[in-house]
């Protein structure tokens, strides 16, 4: 088994989900009580769902090419698998969200600021509060996606041991190789991974987190 890839897959994930669940929070507490323009923020929101790979690898490698904007290079490097990574997991970290923060019943704000309450505090005491599920749903399954993420982070990173060499390519290549055994055990390995993390969507936001995702798209 390539621990390597492994542990570099299980880095990706967990810095992608670090980063970007604060941004998912924000993002959809805004589209939550946002009216007129939504459907066209959240149609953009949704695009990682429904391009192909390839199409936001072109667009990555267009973007970072050999010098960035952050003044250091990007592609074949791990930064930008991350930040490859942030991008298309987008959609899975705010759409669950967002769901959680709409289903709160608006009578409960409207009481909260009737007692005197800062949005700040309504926000922090009330919403988050009752939104944990949406959170924890939009985490794992952001961190799920990560795990299993190949065309844009080949495409990005290539295949460096050690550096890009996710699990998933690790799959690809033992595939190409002809070693069933290894491929085989590291497809289970993502395919526990990921049976769990949809136990968990299901379990805690209900089934509709995850149709919302595929509605959407």
């Amino acid at each position: 088994m390539d621990i390597d890839a492994i542990l570099l897959s299980l880095k990706l994930a967990f810095w992608t989900m670090a980063l970007i669940l604060p941004f998912g929070v924000w993002v959809a507490h805004k589209l939550a009580t946002l009216r007129g323009s939504r459907p066209w923020v959240e149609a953009v929101l949704a695009l990682p769902l429904v391009l192909p790979p390839t199409v936001l690898g072109y667009y990555f490698l267009l973007s970072f090419g050999n010098t960035s904007i952050l003044g250091i290079p990007l592609v074949f490097s791990f930064t930008g698998i991350l930040l490859a990574s942030l991008i298309v997991n987008v959609p899975f970290a705010i759409q669950p969200i967002q769901r959680a923060f709409e289903a709160i019943n608006p009578e409960i704000r409207e009481a909260a600021q009737v007692s005197g309450l800062s949005n700040w505090q309504i926000f922090r005491l009330i919403d988050l509060p009752l939104a944990w599920r949406g959170i924890t749903s939009a985490a794992a399954l952001t961190f799920a996606h990560t795990l299993g993420e190949f065309g844009v982070v080949l495409m990005v990173g290539g295949a460096i041991p050690g550096e890009t060499k996710t699990v998933s390519i690790s799959i690809y290549d033992k595939v190409q190789s002809f070693d069933t055994a290894g491929a085989g055990s590291l497809s289970l390995l993502l395919l526990g991974i990921s049976l769990v993390a949809i136990a968990i969507s299901y379990g805690l936001f209900g089934r509709a987190t995850l149709v919302s995702q595929r509605g959407r798209a």
